[in-house]
């Protein structure tokens, strides 16, 4: 994916235009005014955002493509048809949904309106809860959220990444970053879609839980590798559990998350970054955020200051 900046009321233009960014689409217009303005802004080769603002009514028919399209209406409506019950339906200002699941055929007719785009890679779904039965990949079952609530939260998962991601692009540089944020939109992904990784609580995931192998095999992975992009699947597979039971045993015996752990320790390297900078070595508060995986300089600070009881930067002076 490339950084995009498009403007043109050529239809034949906008048709080519976006069949290259997303898939093979015939599109027609409707009203005298075709201008279409698109606008792509790349994390990673598994993570862009895009804008569009579309000035006439635009029809779509789709090919199938690899990218979970997140779909935020910021004006006006678009009707969104499901070709295997032949059922439409639009939406507004407000609504969430998927614009298509990927490898499946999508449709719809845009009216006039504005949308905003997260495109996620399905394979980061599996790094992040591999599936029950681990006998293939994530999947997202339906293209409409389970509830109000999990629309609300993915929605602000995504306006905090898009915001770290355009106010610091610096940011975008570092890998555990990255890394980070790609991870927290589809941990919120799997909150808020029905997929194939939702699965009840077992008797095997309970046991391995209560395991105290489990919490330990964990925890030493995860403080031997705090320099490289791990997910939770990695450090089940570590422990040799489940993603479920990791989460169940962190939680019993810790009281946490394994990303949460993950990014204690984390902390722990930035510390030691801060106390052992030497004066004129260009080291700086953000640039040690950054390096260990932290988007936000000021929740870095926050959560610093929680652990540690001063700031990063008056570590850094000492």
């Amino acid at each position: 994916m490339e950084p995009l900046s498009f403007d043109s009321d050529d239809v034949g233009l906008v048709e080519a235009t976006v069949s290259k960014l997303y898939s093979k689409m015939h599109i027609g217009a409707i009203g005298a005014s075709t201008r279409a303005q698109i606008a792509r802004q790349v994390v990673s080769s598994e993570l862009a955002f895009d804008d569009l603002d579309y000035r006439f009514d635009i029809g779509y028919n789709a090919e199938a493509q690899g990218f979970l399209i997140l779909c935020d209406v910021v004006s006006n409506t678009i009707e969104r048809s499901d070709e295997a019950s032949g059922e439409t339906e639009t939406f507004g200002p407000g609504d969430q949904f998927l614009i298509s699941r990927p490898d499946l055929p999508y449709a719809g007719l845009a009216h006039a309106t504005r949308l905003r785009f997260t495109l996620l890679d399905p394979a980061i779904l599996s790094r992040v809860a591999a599936p029950h039965d681990e006998t293939g990949p994530v999947r997202v079952l339906d293209y409409r959220p389970i509830s109000r609530r999990a629309t609300l939260q993915l929605r602000s998962s995504i306006a905090y990444v898009r915001d770290c991601m355009t106010r610091t692009p610096e940011a975008a540089q570092a890998p555990l970053v990255v890394a980070a944020v790609s991870q927290l939109l589809a941990a919120n992904v799997l909150y808020a879609f029905p997929n194939t990784a939702m699965s009840d609580n077992s008797a095997n995931e309970q046991h391995d839980a209560a395991n105290p192998g489990t919490l330990r095999r964990a925890v030493s992975f995860i403080e031997a590798n705090p320099d490289i992009d791990i997910s939770v699947t990695d450090i089940a597979h570590a422990a040799c559990v489940s993603p479920r039971a990791l989460q169940l045993a962190f939680r019993r015996h810790l009281d946490t998350t394994p990303l949460a752990y993950l990014r204690r320790v984390r902390l722990g390297h930035a510390r030691d970054d801060l106390q052992s900078a030497a004066p004129g070595d260009g080291e700086t508060v953000t640039a040690i955020a950054y390096r260990w995986g932290f988007a936000s300089s000021s929740r870095f600070a926050r959560q610093y200051r929680a652990a540690y009881g001063t700031t990063p930067s008056e570590t850094l002076r000492s």
